[in-house]
């Protein structure tokens, strides 16, 4: 015979160990700040209770299926790194080192130019594939990462004075760019003429306040937008009006319909950028 003591969980006879203070020790190594199954911490509603027993010495300990059960009657908490890119949560992982190996890669790519930064959160529900793919992560991490900083280039070339000019108010073909002579005016072009059918949505292209809607000489039907900073832009020939004076607005959303009224030849919008009263090409900031 051989002295053993006999496991129960809540009253449920699940094994036998051979040292108490040995066993006890392997759970508290289990799930306290276990690194390599990434557990940060458990809570056991379980009971579990110690029996001393004589048991026979052929009978075999079953001291990990024990440490199975308990585990299933645990309430884990793991640990969880995420890498984020400019404090947006990208990528999650097991392992602080396969984080590391992946934000070290970023950072001599793109360090100079992004945010880089590994957060380290708990959960209780731990969806993280044993063995990852690091250079698939990093490739895609880095396809993703070159897009955002080429957006934020495109942002910023389109930024005037703080105001991002968003969206392009509509599609169509240019008839007159900023700063062209032509026999239907007295005096160089102050806008952007695109044309399209009469009734095209007119979308803002940045957010601001309406200062004006309704008629002035050549515009015909106008809308005109304060984006702070000094930047208004300008919508001219509409055919309707859908914003009235005092209305905010934001990038892309509809204020007019395209059409002819004013001085006009033909639909189009006539698109203005001025900067503290003064005309500055459009072009430059919407085809960026």
């Amino acid at each position: 015979m051989k002295p053993v003591y006999q496991i129960s969980i809540d009253g449920e006879f699940v094994g036998y160990i051979g040292d108490k203070n040995k066993f006890e020790q392997t759970i508290y190594e289990t799930f306290n700040n276990n690194e390599e199954e990434n557990i940060a911490f458990a809570d056991f509603d379980a009971y579990t209770s110690y029996e001393f027993k004589l048991i026979e010495r052929q009978q075999e300990l079953n001291e990990e299926e024990i440490i199975l059960a308990l585990k299933e009657k645990a309430d884990i908490t793991y640990f969880e790194y995420t890498v984020c890119i400019n404090g947006e949560e990208k990528e999650n992982f097991k392992s602080i080192e396969q984080a590391n190996e992946v934000v070290e890669k970023l950072n001599e790519e793109f360090g100079e130019e992004i945010d880089i930064s590994i957060k380290t959160a708990y959960t209780r529900k731990l969806e993280i594939e044993e063995n990852v793919d690091i250079a698939t992560i990093y490739e895609n991490l880095a396809i993703e990462v070159d897009k955002q900083i080429q957006e934020e280039q495109k942002k910023e070339k389109a930024t005037i004075d703080g105001v991002y000019i968003a969206v392009v108010p509509v599609q169509g073909n240019i008839t007159s760019r900023y700063g062209s002579k032509e026999a239907v005016r007295d005096h160089e072009h102050k806008g952007l003429d695109i044309a399209t059918k009469t009734g095209t949505p007119i979308k803002a292209a940045a957010s601001g306040t309406v200062i004006f809607s309704g008629t002035m000489g050549g515009y015909g039907n106008l809308i005109i937008i304060d984006h702070g900073n000094g930047i208004t832009t300008y919508y001219g020939h509409c055919s309707k009006l859908y914003k009235e004076k005092g209305e905010n607005v934001t990038a892309g959303d509809v204020i007019a319909a395209v059409g002819s009224t004013g001085n006009s030849t033909g639909s189009h919008l006539h698109f203005e950028i001025r900067k503290n009263g003064v005309y500055v090409d459009p072009a430059q900031y919407l085809f960026v």
